[in-house]
């Protein structure tokens, strides 16, 4: 499917894996529009593409920026990048229970936040013409290798991701009346500014990849960003989770 000359959204798309996939999307000719809470007009102008300050979980939020990509041009990619993943276990070492708010709440953002935006750009893309193909549009989520490796701590974000993995393909099934594809991926250990700068940093991710089968690194947005694209572009591509992790499988900590 050829994106150039249509619209397409990246939630999350203010930093990290959302920004690499911003910039490939806007490289193949795609209007973009960043989602984000953090700030992403800069990045919009570099892009020629727009920026909306969105929550993920709000209605309203989510189908102003639906809007905003379709006043660009026919919305043909949705990316969900958006996400939080802080560290809680179950019954932490001084015995006290998993906070349940902040269960919910990675829930709420990672899991029904993706679902929200899916059926509010879907509800769009069912309203354009078909590519020659009879592509509508292509939806992309970003799932974790902890839907399948959680390791301790991560019961609410492996959940979460764990969900997003389990409704790919039914959604891609109801969606497929209408030329709509789905499918998501499932990174590895990615080179993110959640691990900081400086030397500490470095040390800090050299030593995280020497767990990764090959190579031993971690990734970079930009390597995930090009799995993104060819969920987007290739037309049989459809109802997948695919992870992109250099075959690392994560110990328990």
């Amino acid at each position: 499917m050829d994106v150039a000359g249509a619209s397409g959204i990246v939630t999350g798309g203010a930093s990290g894996l959302g920004a690499a996939t911003a910039r490939r999307l806007a490289e193949a000719g795609a209007r973009v529009v960043i989602v984000d809470l953090q700030d992403g007009d800069a990045l919009a102008q570099q892009l020629d593409g727009a920026f909306v300050r969105a929550d993920v979980t709000v209605e309203a939020e989510v189908a102003a920026a639906v809007d905003a990509a379709s006043e660009m041009g026919p919305l043909r990619a949705l990316v969900n990048c958006a996400g939080i993943g802080p560290p809680n276990r179950t019954i932490n070492r001084d015995g006290t229970p998993h906070d349940l708010a902040l269960f919910e709440k990675v829930v709420a953002i990672n899991l029904v936040g993706s679902f929200n935006c899916i059926r509010l750009a879907a509800a769009a893309m069912a309203q354009t013409d078909p590519t020659d193909g009879g592509d509508r549009g292509a939806i992309v989520n970003t799932a974790s290798v902890a839907a399948y490796d959680g390791q301790v701590g991560q019961a609410a974000y492996s959940a979460s991701k764990g969900g997003i993995v389990g409704m790919t393909l039914p959604i891609a099934r109801d969606l497929s009346a209408v030329g709509i594809r789905v499918n998501t991926i499932a990174p590895g250990l990615i080179d993110t500014p959640i691990y900081g700068e400086g030397e500490q940093s470095d040390a800090f991710k050299a030593h995280l990849g020497q767990s990764v089968l090959f190579p031993k690194r971690l990734g970079s947005g930009e390597e995930l960003a090009f799995a993104v694209m060819e969920c987007i572009t290739n037309p049989y591509m459809n109802g997948e989770t695919i992870r992109v992790d250099g075959g690392i499988r994560m110990p328990p900590r």
